[in-house]
């Protein structure tokens, strides 16, 4: 249950690094940093959040996360989740969620990240099959 959140902004980008847990205790805080981002620089075209550092996200960050995607998107700021780690990036795809939270760049591609890279579409290996015992 812990959160470090390191902002860096060069208009009309900004990034937002995340190291430590995005959970029940912690998502409000990257929630309201992003959302002061968005008012406090209303020419921003890009919030990039850097997930390299995620150490675990459960069900309120997964929820935080789609807050922060509203918010830019009634703002026409581009959203994206770059460096996602492999657990991230199962939790987007089993809940449905990776197409509406993934923005693209400027070329058509989806955001840069490592996880897309180890867990490929319908790969369970990261997350065992569970019992239906």
């Amino acid at each position: 249950m812990n959160l470090s959140l390191t902002v860096e902004s060069t208009s009309p980008s900004a990034s937002v690094h995340i190291t430590g847990d995005l959970d029940y205790v912690t998502t409000a805080e990257l929630v309201d940093t992003v959302t002061r981002l968005l008012a406090e620089q209303p020419t921003l075209q890009r919030v990039h959040i850097v997930c390299s550092g995620l150490t675990f996200c459960d069900s309120a960050g997964l929820s935080g996360l789609l807050q922060i995607h509203r918010k830019a998107s009634a703002a026409h700021v581009s959203l994206h989740l770059d460096d996602r780690p492999a657990t991230l990036e199962r939790l987007l795809r089993v809940t449905g969620t990776f197409e509406h939270l993934t923005a693209s760049d400027e070329d058509g591609t989806a955001s840069s990240d490592a996880g897309a890279q180890r867990l490929s579409d319908g790969d369970d290996a990261a997350c065992p099959a569970e019992s239906s015992d």
